[in-house]
């Protein structure tokens, strides 16, 4: 399917509606041209009016059009002003045009304006209804970024990338012929880095350290550009920084997930070290994942043995002071480690008994979930 030219003219979509340009420039302020979602935190800057055609259906009844379906929409979030959302959109979409495919740009501006924004209303001039821009009042990350956007998206298949062309866009006809062959999630790999050396190194290791922990073979969890198709982002939930280890929660869904090697062509963002804070954020979310991907199903294999350490270290313990008192005659009572010992032993079977409580819930939910993916049948 091919790029299809609109010339800014509204189109009628039984997801959005009818979609007209907003009459108020400014992210971020009320007026009549914003719809608040999400506790009024997002507007679109394409609303839907109460009386457009596709709220005149649904109030009659009548039957509602279907979407018409593109192949790829491309989700940019940006989060400063200096965003190169027009070098995104002319590099992609350029490609996208001469590999055949239909495509539509969704920038979600995380609570950021200035020149990205102008840029991006350049944009929708131009191109009409091939750019769509929403808007938060606030930050609030990239994995609600994603969700925003995913809930307004046309395409197929899903392209996210970073504010800044990272990528050559070339790779994009690999990772989507991929998508083509039945894989559902292509992870990057950026290679060789053209970033600083420091980051480089840091980033190896922060993926090094992943592999040992969730034993998957990943080499740059923190690249962005991906392409995914949208049945993955239907059925995966994205929160907090879980967005980076999206391919990661994927495979666990059991998605069929690849890893392509693509040149980088430039990095953004901080060179040398980030904090200590940063470093131990990473580190919690590397446990996080591990958690989620071995052990949601099987709560006990992870609060068993955890908790059978603490009990029997108190055990230890509690034993060690009952020889010196049964075999030494020593006097115990009052003694720090009596006490001690006694909560080591406590907390232990508590922590056993969280797990068990997670085996019950897991086993009266059990039919309701799914850990696998049936890629063909034959009968």
């Amino acid at each position: 399917m091919s790029g299809k030219k609109t010339n800014g003219e509204p189109e009628r979509s039984a997801r959005d509606g009818s979609r007209q340009k907003a009459t108020n420039p400014e992210p971020g302020r009320s007026g009549p041209s914003q719809t608040g979602t999400k506790s009024q935190a997002v507007h679109e800057v394409i609303p839907r009016t109460m009386n457009s055609p596709r709220a005149e259906e649904t109030q009659s009844g009548s039957p509602q059009p279907e979407p018409e379906r593109l192949d790829v929409t491309v989700i940019v979030p940006v989060d400063s002003e200096a965003a190169e959302v027009e070098d995104v959109v002319k590099a992609l979409g350029g490609e996208l045009d001469r590999l055949g495919r239909s495509w539509e740009f969704i920038l979600v501006f995380d609570g950021v304006a200035g020149p990205a924004w102008e840029s991006a209303q350049a944009l929708r001039e131009r191109l009409g209804t091939k750019i769509k821009t929403i808007v938060f009042k606030n930050p609030f990350g990239e994995s609600i970024c994603l969700s925003a956007a995913f809930e307004r998206a046309l395409g197929r298949y899903i392209i996210t990338s970073p504010q800044y062309v990272q990528v050559d866009p070339v790779e994009i006809a690999p990772m989507l012929a991929a998508l083509d062959d039945g894989v559902d999630f292509v992870a990057p790999w950026r290679h060789p880095r053209v970033d600083p050396v420091l980051n480089q190194i840091q980033s190896g290791s922060f993926n090094w350290l992943l592999r040992q922990i969730i034993r998957m073979d990943f080499h740059d969890i923190n690249c962005y550009f991906r392409a995914i198709r949208r049945e993955v982002l239907e059925d995966v939930t994205v929160y907090g920084d879980m967005y980076r280890f999206l391919p990661v929660i994927a495979f666990r869904h059991g998605f069929k997930v690849v890893e392509i090697p693509v040149r980088h062509l430039k990095e953004w963002g901080k060179a040398g070290f980030f904090g200590v804070g940063v470093y131990i954020r990473r580190i919690l979310d590397v446990f996080a994942v591990m958690f989620l991907t071995k052990f949601t199903h099987r709560p006990l294999r992870f609060f068993g043995p955890v908790g059978g350490i603490f009990a029997l270290a108190g055990v230890c313990i509690t034993g060690y002071l009952c020889i010196e008192k049964y075999v030494f005659g020593a006097g115990v009572a009052g003694r720090p480690m009596l006490l001690g010992g006694m909560m080591l032993i406590v907390l232990g079977v508590q922590i056993v008994g969280f797990g068990l409580v997670g085996e019950i819930i897991i086993f009266s939910q059990a039919r309701n979930l799914k850990e696998y993916r049936i890629e063909r049948i034959y009968e």
